[in-house]
């Protein structure tokens, strides 16, 4: 898939690392313009591979064979310089409002297109909340990850009455979620696939998270 390209400075070698995941992000700011300018900005020091902007516009910012600096610090699967092995897509969004139809098609068929490129499976598509979940709640809970499954780009799950439900923290853990407090990653986990979520722990919770640690890595 090919875009808009306005290069950034902010990227590096990848380490001998290759794209491995995919992890997308909200901006945080309003408007596709000054998501740019910061990540084109060699003082911000933060940059994305891909900017999909309000209009749903795909925009090239870092070549995927370099190592953007998207993802900062945290881990996921035990590994940690996840800028090394991964994609980063910037969406625009101020984290408070629903991704638009446009915004959620443009993903898609980039998403298509990276997978395809760098055999990614959809378990590798993963958010900025996973890897850093004491740092990050991005691309935060009004991101339409049961859509996004539905298309084969993510892993999203409902529970069923009779799925079991084994205790939590192995299939965090199994899954990939980086030690942190335990009501740290159950908000983690609740971002990406339970985000109407509340209170404490749920059996809902053990189920969601020990069928999909079933199938290995999310």
């Amino acid at each position: 898939m090919t875009g808009k390209v306005f290069p950034s400075p902010n990227h590096g070698d990848r380490r001998g690392q290759r794209p491995e995941l995919v992890v997308l992000h909200y901006t945080g700011m309003t408007d596709g313009a000054s998501a740019r300018a910061r990540l084109c900005d060699p003082a911000a020091q933060v940059s994305a591979h891909w900017l999909i902007d309000e209009q749903g516009a795909v925009e090239q910012l870092v070549c995927e064979t370099r190592r953007a600096w998207h993802a900062g610090s945290g881990a996921w699967q035990g590994r940690g310089d996840v800028n090394s092995r991964s994609i980063g897509i910037e969406i625009v969004n101020p984290g408070d409002r629903p991704f638009g139809c446009a915004q959620m098609r443009a993903l898609e068929t980039l998403l298509a297109a990276i997978m395809a490129r760098w055999q990614i499976p959809p378990s590798g598509v993963i958010a900025h909340s996973d890897l850093a979940p004491e740092r990050k709640i991005d691309p935060g809970p009004r991101f339409d990850w049961e859509s996004l499954a539905f298309q084969g780009f993510a892993r999203f799950v409902r529970p069923r009455p009779d799925d079991p439900d084994p205790p939590l923290a192995p299939s965090l853990d199994r899954l990939g979620y980086p030690p942190s407090a335990p009501a740290t990653r159950l908000a983690a986990f609740r971002l990406r696939h339970r985000p109407w979520g509340k209170g404490p722990e749920t059996r809902a919770d053990r189920q969601v998270a020990a069928r999909l640690a079933a199938f290995g890595p999310v």
